[in-house]
């Protein structure tokens, strides 16, 4: 059984930090592309960051220099670091597991970021 799951959204002012991490279970997570998307209300999900399994990355424009993102294939883990945070960055956040070898993905349940004064 395959599990993602999120934990560190939260409510933040603008300007503030704020770090995800999503844990990985029941696949090989080594050979999957890891990555963040985020979803507003009223919009569609967007790509946050993703990384690759060799550590290639990509960011999203609205976020390239604020966030980072990184993996840690021994835990199972990829966590999204959030700096400089704006109004728009509020969204429900989720991990995602892509392998490219099937295509198959797999999503975590969201968790929520709020940036508010």
């Amino acid at each position: 059984q395959v599990q993602l799951v999120e934990s560190g959204g939260g409510l933040v002012q603008p300007g503030q930090s704020l770090s995800l991490s999503c844990v990985a279970s029941g696949i090989s997570f080594s050979f999957y592309t890891m990555g963040w998307y985020r979803q507003a209300p009223g919009k569609e999900r967007e790509l946050v960051a993703r990384i690759t399994r060799d550590f290639s990355t990509n960011y999203a424009d609205a976020v390239k220099a604020r966030f980072t993102i990184s993996r840690d294939n021994a835990k199972g883990t990829v966590d999204l670091q959030m700096n400089s945070l704006k109004f728009e960055d509020t969204a429900v956040y989720y991990c995602y597991a892509h392998a490219v070898r099937s295509g198959t993905d797999y999503w975590g349940q969201g968790t929520q970021v709020t940036v508010s004064s």
